[in-house]
């Protein structure tokens, strides 16, 4: 009984007005998020709102999102994961395939047999620790996870304890390289002057998409449909989108009140008991994509930093900033690299989660 949250506390919860809770909540998720972007750790915009949530479910809250919020919030990181993706990295593909392809298939397969280790174990339930160990996309994974009956709570805790892990690790990785202690990260411009096409575009892409997932009953059908249709559109007609980053956060803030609103303290306890078997799996994971770089970087004869970089697993909006700090690093190498597993991820991951529930089942 010790596991689920205080009976009293919880009462107390229920009996606070909405309005307070609410408020309580925002003022927590602009403490916590303002503290990582201070420690400039990633996704501080999700994880901040996602922990002042975490703690607000475990203490028995009892508002949530609204569900067209929550869908909204998914089409805006649909088009923000289609404008991300870039007809420049085809050409570099297209010149490396061959390794490229090997590269992804193996951090996917490492991944895989991880996720798979976790589940055999009973460690995490089904295939939750599949979608956990997904490399890259970890916004995505945890969108379409719930749409596949994964626990959304606990991969969430994995993705992001893993974008984390590898973003603190590739900065200390450049270190080595590269002195980035004179360059600073250009202030974010909260409100940026708005491009009328380019915004009306993203608002309609992310409409469009959204009906389109919902007629085709896609998983996840906010993101998915978003996501196709604004590639489409973006890649195929040029179409422009503009996300400002006041949109960025407030879907980035309804996605993590969603997720961390339904946390129980049975599964927050459940998610810390098998916290070094995860470390453990992003180190392994870590370490495994490190000696595919060393590997990239004998045969292709670029320098390692470029290398590691291209294939560390995840954050990869992380991974852009830290290669842009390092003036040797081959940019478009390391984005190519990174967008190719990225896309790979989002195609193959239900298909892969499928597969480890049927061998766990047999």
């Amino acid at each position: 009984m010790d596991s689920l949250p205080d009976q009293p506390t919880v009462e107390r919860m229920a009996r606070v007005p909405k309005v307070w809770q609410w408020l309580a909540l925002l003022i927590f998720s602009i403490l916590f998020a303002g503290a990582l972007e201070f420690g400039a750790l990633p996704a501080a915009l999700l994880i901040g709102p996602m922990l002042a949530a975490i703690l607000a479910g475990t203490n028995g809250a009892t508002v949530r999102v609204p569900r067209p919020l929550f869908g909204a919030a998914q089409a805006i990181v649909g088009c923000l994961v289609a404008a991300s993706i870039s007809p420049d990295i085809f050409p570099v593909f297209y010149k490396e395939w061959p390794l490229f392809l090997g590269t992804v298939v193996a951090t996917v397969a490492a991944s895989s047999l991880l996720g798979w280790l976790i589940s055999r174990w009973r460690i995490l339930p089904g295939t939750t620790a599949v979608w956990g160990s997904s490399p890259g996309a970890a916004t995505a994974m945890v969108l379409m996870a719930g749409a596949f009956g994964a626990d959304q709570r606990l991969v969430a805790f994995m993705q992001y304890l893993r974008v984390i892990f590898v973003s603190v690790t590739a900065a200390l990785v450049a270190k080595m390289w590269v002195d980035t202690s004179g360059i600073e990260v250009p202030a974010v411009i909260w409100f940026p002057p708005i491009d009328p096409t380019a915004f009306a575009g993203t608002l309609g892409v992310a409409l469009v998409g959204s009906l389109i997932g919902k007629l085709l009953r896609l998983p996840s059908p906010f993101f998915l449909g978003t996501f196709i249709f604004g590639t489409a559109v973006h890649l195929g007609l040029g179409v422009p989108m503009q996300l400002p980053p006041w949109l960025l956060a407030l879907g980035y803030t309804m996605i993590g009140w969603t997720i961390g609103l339904n946390f129980t303290r049975a599964i927050l306890q459940h998610a810390t008991r098998a916290l070094p078997q995860i470390v453990g799996s992003i180190i392994i994971l870590i370490a495994f994509c490190g000696g595919l770089g060393f590997m990239i970087s004998h045969v292709l004869g670029i320098d390692p930093l470029t290398a590691y970089l291209a294939t560390s697993p995840g954050g990869m909006d992380s991974v852009a900033i830290i290669a842009a700090a390092a003036q040797h690093v081959d940019m478009s190498f390391v984005m190519a690299l990174q967008s190719a597993r990225f896309l790979v991820v989002l195609l193959v991951g239900p298909s892969v989660a499928r597969l480890v529930a049927r061998s766990l089942r047999e």
